[in-house]
């Protein structure tokens, strides 16, 4: 009977028998990245330890049991978080105070009965472009938050079941979640793979487009089969209830599903609201289009690159915000100072579990695991992108969080991107963020949210919510395949 020693040795030298034979350590390593996985998932899911401490503790079981110095352990750890929060934090900072004013001025009130006008039969279409427009400067749950009472007055009006409607919208959401800048999952993958933020945007774009579609208006229609629940059953005649959101998260804060501050004394009109909410994502896309199509030492570039550097980008919408969202629809200087602070409240989880993902990765690196993973890559034939999305996946189910499967496979799939085109790094990053939303279930924070909200049963949440998230992530997967076939 061969060994698990042995095979490995085997494959691994067929796949690179001269330059990177297989040791003994390599399996090792890959014992305790496991083991280190398993710990990390134990203490979230059965002894409900926070995420954070959860990777900080399992980091360090990873560093000591891989063989690092003892005096390297945490100084890997604190290199990692410090790498990742460096690059994402500042964003996620920004987008926080967009998604804040977005709300608090009327804006997003604005998008909604602008969208929601018109015929019956077009409602879940509409719903899933409100959704994808909101979701873009807001976190899953703050949105979430925020669309609710707006989906549940929309039922009312149509008279019809309320997956019908919910369903687009949370496609919607979880689509911008998993694939799109400046969300902290798409931004940590990104930095982690040393990825191009613009070509990873026109490619998340490209991909939302029929994974929103077929997982939310179209699989709508059957998921409103399946549970045919109207608002009256849906345990949202208290509109606007935001217990599970943070005090200070922009949401409805009235029974009339409306998200305006009273302070606001005038609403910014429909045309203003998408040019602020859509400026980050122009800068952006011009600098893509630029790391495409123009020459290294074109006279545009440099300007063309500063411009669409997200932290720029972002910190220009959240200055034309502070106009458009801000003094021109009455708030003051000091109001706005008020906003702007309570915006990052909320945050503080999202970036210590970003952080520690980052410190979780970097120690894996440097205790060898991300080596040893790539040789075993190479010797199956997996692709980088299919290999992304499996290790994404598998995080995912077992902890629940998108954001550390998202963080921790890209750290592990990290030595095979080395090498790859800017456009197959794009690709890698929105494979693993599709990875990461697949099957969400009952450790996940993000099904509760929707069971509560939508007043389903459990059953009743995985036929729907759960579903619909895979069909996401399969579309993912199945598009960045696609993508990465026909470009080089």
């Amino acid at each position: 009977m061969i060994s698990f020693s042995a095979l490995a040795r085997t494959v691994a030298a067929a796949a690179n028998p001269a330059d990177q034979p297989w040791a003994p350590h390599d399996t090792q390593v890959l014992i305790v990245a496991v083991i280190g996985i398993a710990i990390v998932v134990t203490l979230i899911v059965w002894l409900k330890f926070h995420a954070f401490l959860a990777l900080t503790i399992g980091a360090l079981f990873v560093g000591i049991a891989s063989g690092l110095p003892l005096d390297k352990v945490t100084a890997s750890f604190e290199t990692g978080v410090g790498g990742v929060l460096g690059y994402v934090g500042v964003l996620i900072g920004l987008g926080a105070m967009l998604g804040k004013l977005l709300a608090d001025s009327g804006g997003a009130d604005r998008v909604v009965d602008t969208l929601l006008r018109g015929r019956p039969a077009t409602l879940p279409w509409k719903m899933a472009l409100i959704a994808a427009i909101i979701g873009i400067p807001m976190f899953f749950e703050i949105g979430l938050v925020l669309l609710i009472p707006v989906v549940m007055l929309a039922v009312h009006r149509s008279k019809g079941p309320a997956m019908r409607l919910g369903i687009p919208a949370l496609a919607g959401l979880s689509v911008l979640h998993g694939f799109i800048p400046p969300h902290p999952g798409p931004l940590a993958a990104i930095g982690i793979l040393h990825a191009n933020v613009g070509v990873t945007l026109a490619f998340g774009l490209l991909i939302a487009i029929p994974a929103v579609v077929v997982a939310g208006p179209l699989f709508g229609m059957l998921a409103a089969r399946w549970v045919p629940i109207g608002a009256a059953g849906a345990g949202l005649a208290v509109v606007g209830a935001t217990s599970d959101a943070p005090p200070d998260a922009p949401g409805p804060k009235t029974t009339d599903g409306k998200a305006q501050d009273p302070d606001a004394t005038r609403t910014p009109s429909f045309a203003i609201t998408l040019v602020t909410l859509l400026s980050p994502l122009v800068l952006m896309l011009l600098k893509a289009g630029a790391d495409l199509w123009l020459p290294a030492k074109a006279p545009l570039r440099p300007f063309l690159d500063f411009i669409g550097d997200p932290v720029f980008a972002l910190l220009f919408a959240v200055l034309l915000a502070m106009v458009t969202f801000g003094l021109r629809v009455g708030f003051n200087a000091a109001t706005l100072g008020k906003k702007i602070g309570a915006s990052l409240l909320p945050i503080v989880g999202v970036l210590f579990i970003v952080g520690a993902g980052g410190g979780f990765k970097q120690v894996l690196v440097d205790g060898g695991t991300g080596t040893a993973i790539a040789k075993v890559a190479l010797a199956t034939g997996l692709t980088a992108i299919a290999l992304g999305w499996i290790v994404a996946a598998l995080i995912r189910l077992a902890t629940g969080s998108a954001t550390v499967a998202t963080v921790t496979a890209a750290g592990i799939v990290a030595p095979l991107a080395i090498h790859l085109s800017p456009i197959h790094l794009a690709l890698l990053v929105l494979a693993i963020g599709a990875g990461s939303l697949i099957f969400s279930h009952v450790n996940d924070a993000g099904f509760w949210l929707v069971k509560e909200y939508f007043g389903l049963t459990v059953g009743q949440t995985l036929k729907t919510w759960s579903v619909m998230e895979t069909i996401i992530s399969v579309i993912g997967l199945a598009m960045t395949l696609l993508l990465s076939t026909f470009l080089t």
